[in-house]
């Protein structure tokens, strides 16, 4: 999280977009991930050319070539803005474009490079403001970009690509991230979980990242993400380069579309808030998925996706909306039963239904589950989070200081901060599901059920199904004494009636 004089600066760029013209958030985030590629390529060309420099030899691949060095930024950023701009849009880009065909994701997705920064005045402005962010970690690089993302989602624009990230750090935190896995979001958008996940690693696991094989598999193999809009890929794939991670797997690919055989069994971790578009033709879905469950539900096939693309032995945390836990039709029935007597289903985790608002007001649980194919669930966890420390309106502000916010706050919270964000509990108590959770009643705010009452119960994974409502006992009165107290006030009213006659007479 950036604070201060930062987050000023990186408003500042967001702000001389929208009063240079570019309104749309998304086209903002675009020209912005060009700009910080080819900042970014200038300060590796700079690693390269000591390196050349200390080995008195020339360095036999460079990314700019004898002809190219007026493209570096450190020689166009301080050129007259007319010259500038003529540089960056007929050098740079489509040298960008050029680079389509280098083996890395990153100049993968520039290839379709677009340079829409209609002045030179606006593109001197960016480059001035990017050029004086302090860039140079990469833990800093990673929150000003997500600062960026964050401001598509409060432009009110495509916020559905961005899952809150206190969210997202609750499902990481739960399922947390090993240096050998494989963790894979099959609709990636802005590559949010696979960027948080990234992080963990390296706060949990720092010395086991410094061997060679493991940083060559962090860097190389152990990240990937899914998606069909190119926009979100080059997002993507830039917000997890400023993160540190040298060459994620990052690609184009419609999940439910293409038969997923190329990439069954992978992935030993998934993690994933896949979009819920209603239904798709059957003529456009992979006939593997429709093996799996006959459906055109989108959330159910990414469902079935998930079990196929998991390894035996792999674990998954996926945002599904409230539907998935109660439809009726066969096909979600037996979905479920899968989870549960084919698979182990770990933890339901429901969540409030302002969580995605302004975007969205649908109500939605997380999913966790392990792919066993031979069973394997005992008791099934229920938690229902009931403030996540924002308000749960369109406006969605923090109702806690910012130490106290998120899944592992800094400062410890009171009862009543508890009231307001429960996340900090979740986390605490998911890891106590296997011992004194068992012993909690069904009236508190977690609880495990057996996999036999779910299954008495058609499958049905609501926590509203389990969930034991105390209601207060009110004390009432006898009727008879009520009887006897309207009997005296009607003798009263007679009474004063006749008394009230006789004064009129």
């Amino acid at each position: 999280m950036i604070t201060g004089e930062l987050k000023s600066q990186v408003d500042r760029v967001w702000d001389a977009f929208w009063t240079g013209g570019i309104s749309n958030p998304l086209e903002v985030m675009e020209q912005v991930t060009y700009l910080l590629f080819v900042k970014r390529l200038d300060e590796l060309q700079i690693v390269k050319d000591r390196k050349a420099n200390r080995i008195g030899e020339p360095d036999p691949d460079p990314f700019f070539g004898p002809d190219e060095q007026d493209l570096r930024w450190q020689n166009f950023k301080d050129r007259a803005p007319e010259i500038a701009y003529k540089l960056v849009a007929e050098g740079v880009f489509p040298y960008l474009r050029r680079m389509g065909g280098d083996h890395s994701t990153y100049a993968h997705h520039m290839r379709d490079a677009r340079f829409t920064i209609p002045s030179p005045n606006l593109l001197t402005k960016v480059v001035d403001i990017l050029d004086s962010l302090p860039m140079h970690r990469s833990d800093v690089k990673g929150d000003v970009y997500e600062y960026l993302l964050a401001k598509i989602a409060s432009a009110g624009q495509n916020g559905q690509f961005r899952t809150p990230r206190h969210i997202i750090d609750l499902m990481v935190e739960m399922t947390q991230p090993r240096p050998g896995d494989r963790i894979c979001d099959p609709a990636c958008g802005t590559a949010g979980f696979l960027v948080q996940s990234a992080t963990y690693v390296q706060r949990e696991h720092r010395e086991e990242l410094y061997g060679a094989a493991q940083r060559k598999h962090f860097n190389e193999s152990m990240f990937h993400g899914f998606d069909f809009d190119s926009t979100m890929l080059r997002i993507g794939s830039m917000n997890m380069l400023l993160h540190g991670i040298e060459n994620p797997d990052i690609r184009y690919r419609d999940s439910l579309s293409e038969s997923a055989s190329s990439e069954a069994e992978r992935y030993s971790l998934i993690l994933a808030n896949p979009p819920f578009a209603g239904s798709l033709d059957p003529d456009q879905t992979a006939v593997d998925l429709l093996r799996v469950v006959k459906t055109r539900k989108t959330e159910l096939l990414f469902l079935a996706l998930f079990l196929k693309l998991l390894k035996p032995g792999g674990r998954a945390a996926v945002i599904v909306p409230d539907g998935v836990l109660f439809g009726s039709t066969k096909a979600h029935k037996e979905l479920r039963r899968m989870l549960v007597e084919d698979q182990k289903l770990d933890a339901v985790v429901k969540l409030p239904a302002g969580v995605f608002k302004p975007y969205a007001g649908v109500s939605t649980a997380i999913l966790f589950f392990t792919r066993t194919d031979s069973g394997g669930t005992d008791e099934v966890w229920f938690y229902d989070v009931q403030a996540d420390g924002m308000s749960l309106d369109d406006k969605r502000n923090l109702l806690v200081p910012e130490d106290k916010f998120g899944v592992r706050p800094t400062e410890p919270l009171t009862e009543d901060d508890h009231a307001k964000n429960n996340l900090p509990d979740a986390l605490t108590r998911w890891f106590a599901r296997d011992t004194s959770e068992r012993e909690r009643p069904r009236t508190a705010q977690s609880f495990t059920v057996a996999k036999a009452d779910i299954a008495a119960q058609g499958y049905d994974l609501s926590l509203s199904r389990y969930k034991e409502i105390v209601h207060e006992e009110i004390e009432t009165r006898a009727p008879t004494d009520i009887l006897a107290d309207l009997q005296r006030l009607e003798k009263e009213i007679a009474k004063g009636t006749e008394e009230l006659k006789g004064m009129l007479t």
